[in-house]
């Protein structure tokens, strides 16, 4: 067990190097319409393609179990190898076949982050609350390195610095992660497990408010550079800031609150605040608060993240907790891509000041199932052993 600390930095530093995989086609789309001729929609859908490949991805490995049979470090490395190889390969195959690569890359990236959420339960069968806080930290600060590589050069460059850095995550995810000792040994296939995850009642309840938290969290994140614009702020620093910075410290704080308070109250809270934040939003709108503001949000809709992960870990059949928590990422990305697309066509119905508030439906229903599963649970249980 001590081995702990840096087995999780190690699996940190694989989430940051793989995920700037995420968002670094996102980052140029205005380089890339206008060298490629790509229509506004055509734009648009190099952002939803990658949540739609990696719900396809978590569907087969939750299908086959392969989150709980495969060795996890082999499983990563392949994901992060193949998400960089169509990256690379990106730029070289122009628009025809931009959005199919991008579908690669997200089909790719569904073998990195819910196996990582394994490999740290399996190492934290208690304070997993700030252990996958880190993690989803970690991912955070990835999905926010292109805004930053966008300064470096040509768009061909940003893509090519992502796809190296994802190739540096499967040579340290290959050679130095390993599972924990509560790994539990490649259990039978079983297919009727997701059927069983359904019936549960606990289990579907966290995976609904997971489901509100990914209505807004993804469309925030892809859109903000746009609605910073948009507002006449900095979009590129302050981008960065709002998702890396803020976010990375959200989550950390969200899994220390966890670990004492329990996974509903801290769910439930950040939920409110985030909610409450795209709707004061619209106040803040063109006064010298809503960068502020843009930073609360930006802490708030990532905290509560990890700890939907943590609440499941706790619900579900041990033997089954990598196919639990690739299933619930799966239908959770497909929400975000609904978002994704509906947030701009709103956009253009109303402006970006009012269109955001689309995203506090999420959380409010969500803090809605959490609630749910709090009153489910009964009274806390204690501290130490911190339960939804």
């Amino acid at each position: 067990m001590r081995r702990r600390g840096p087995q999780l930095v190690l699996i940190a530093v694989v989430q940051i190097l793989a995920m700037s995989l995420w968002f670094s086609a996102s980052t140029v789309v205005p380089a890339l319409r206008a060298e490629w001729n790509l229509s506004r929609e055509a734009g648009i859908l190099l952002s939803v393609t990658v949540q739609l490949g990696f719900a396809a991805g978590a569907v087969v490995s939750a299908a086959l179990n392969l989150a709980d049979r495969v060795r996890p470090q082999v499983l990563i490395a392949s994901g992060a190898a193949l998400g960089a190889a169509a990256t690379l390969v990106f730029p070289l195959a122009g628009p025809a076949a931009g959005i199919p690569l991008r579908l690669v890359t997200g089909f790719a990236l569904a073998a990195v982050y819910p196996v990582g959420m394994k490999i740290v339960v399996s190492w934290f069968p208690r304070g997993r609350g700030l252990a996958l806080g880190v993690l989803v930290g970690a991912l955070t600060f990835g999905s926010a390195m292109p805004s930053l590589l966008g300064g470096i050069g040509r768009w061909q460059v940003v893509l090519d610095a992502a796809a190296a850095l994802a190739l540096l995550g499967a040579v340290v995810a290959l050679l130095l992660v390993k599972p924990g000792p509560d790994w539990h040994p490649a259990p039978p296939w079983e297919p009727r497990y997701l059927l069983r995850m359904i019936r549960a009642r606990r289990q579907r309840l966290v995976c609904l408010g997971y489901f509100g938290h990914m209505w807004e969290l993804y469309a925030l994140w892809a859109w903000l550079p746009t609605y910073l614009a948009a507002a006449g702020a900095d979009s590129t620093v302050t981008a960065f800031a709002v998702i890396g910075l803020a976010g990375a410290a959200g989550s950390l704080l969200g899994g220390v609150a966890s670990d004492r308070f329990g996974r509903s109250a801290v769910t439930i809270g950040a939920m409110i605040i985030s909610a409450g934040c795209g709707l004061l939003s619209v106040a803040a709108w063109g006064t010298p608060l809503l960068v502020p503001l843009l930073f609360g949000w930006g802490a708030a809709v990532i905290a509560d993240s990890a700890q939907f992960a943590a609440a499941l870990s706790e619900v579900a059949d041990p033997r089954y907790v990598g196919t639990a928590l690739t299933a619930m990422t799966a239908a959770g990305f497909v929400v975000s891509a609904v978002t994704i697309q509906l947030l701009p066509l709103l956009a253009d119905l109303t402006g970006w000041r009012d269109a955001v508030t689309l995203l506090s439906i999420g959380p409010l229903l969500g803090a809605f199932a959490m609630a749910s599963v709090r009153a489910a649970a009964g009274a806390r249980t204690p501290r130490s052993t911190a339960r939804p």
